[in-house]
């Protein structure tokens, strides 16, 4: 097998996985900041500064799942059984999320009911990406190459803390994203929430940061041990300086600066988990190339993935400069 197919399609599948926890990020936080908003005005406005990027972020999500299918699908028919509860949560929460949001912008009788939903959606899709997440971390029961756990082995403490976690890294994303495209009272109001949600982000990372290490022994040995500790140092550092400019920002009233460095903790943080685990795509036992497909089948889909991928990013590009600019209450981008 050529070893550097698996490897390629690790790299692919994790950055489609980083542009999806960051721009549909920012949608499903603005979501989480519906409750604390005062009129419907401000929803309107907040939902309009989402509205033309919203659907096409979660392709991403696509490009993931069916990377995991067709380049590991040994890691797929483990990975699915292990997570099937908190992975119908998510996709019937997006769905649900997605029908909200369409639908309460024509309701008239209802509307209300519907920003229930698109808040509920969201949050139910973040706390379960989270949940997903921290039983990745734990580790995955494997025997004779098959899942052998229970359905609920994800269902921990850990688990909920990484749900609650990327719950409040969303809510971040959103409010600093407010404050990039909004203006008035939605923008004045996002500056105090991304300073509240950045201080439960941190503590949240520092709490993951600890329990891990004491949890698994093979992420402790990955970490603080030499000479891996002397190269690996600088990423908690780094997080740390981050936070401190990003709090700093929004102390001084930047607008762009603050979403890039919640963009930059969100990286920084994905760069330790990758850390952590690589090269084990089913921690802790199976690694990239051990549920790896045929290199004959990698080799077909990689080639469609190179065409279209330049494509799927052109039109990323090309969607946020045309709806570059703020939106003001009562109108849309100007």
């Amino acid at each position: 097998m050529e070893w550097y197919l698996p490897v390629i399609w690790a790299g692919l599948i994790g950055t489609a996985v980083a542009l999806y926890v960051i721009l549909d990020g920012f949608d499903l936080g603005v979501a989480i900041l519906f409750p604390f908003t005062e009129n419907e005005g401000e929803r309107h406005q907040m939902t309009r500064s989402i509205a033309p990027f919203w659907d096409g972020n979660e392709t991403w999500l696509v490009l993931g799942g069916a990377g995991l299918f067709v380049a590991f699908p040994k890691a797929y028919s483990i990975i699915m059984p292990a997570f099937y509860l908190p992975v119908i949560v998510m996709l019937l929460a997006l769905v649900f999320r997605g029908v909200a949001f369409e639908f309460r912008i024509v309701a008239h009788t209802s509307v209300r009911w519907w920003n229930v939903a698109f808040f509920g959606g969201s949050l139910t899709a973040a706390l379960a990406q989270g949940v997903i997440l921290g039983g990745m971390i734990q580790g995955i029961k494997v025997e004779n190459g098959a899942f052998a756990g229970g359905a609920f082995d994800w269902a921990t403490p850990f688990s909920l803390l990484c749900g609650l976690g990327l719950a409040s890294g969303y809510a971040l994303l959103g409010a600093t994203w407010l404050i990039l495209k909004t203006e008035g009272q939605v923008a004045i109001r996002a500056r105090r929430q991304a300073l509240i949600a950045l201080m439960l982000v941190l503590g949240f990372m520092g709490a993951v940061s600890l329990y891990t290490p004491f949890l698994l022994d093979r992420i402790a040995t990955r970490w603080f041990t030499t000479p891996n500790i002397y190269f690996l140092w600088p990423v908690p550092l780094v997080t740390g300086f981050v936070a401190l400019m990003l709090w700093r920002w929004l102390d001084q009233g930047r607008e762009l600066l603050p979403f890039l460095a919640t963009i930059a903790l969100f990286l920084l943080g994905y760069l330790g988990l990758v850390i952590s685990s690589y090269p084990y795509l089913v921690p802790p036992t199976l690694t990239v190339w051990d549920v790896a497909a045929h290199p004959s089948s990698q080799i077909f889909m990689l080639l469609g993935t190179l065409v279209l991928l330049p494509i799927v990013l052109g039109y990323l590009v090309l969607v946020f400069w045309v709806f570059r600019g703020k939106v003001r209450e009562g109108e849309a981008y100007h």
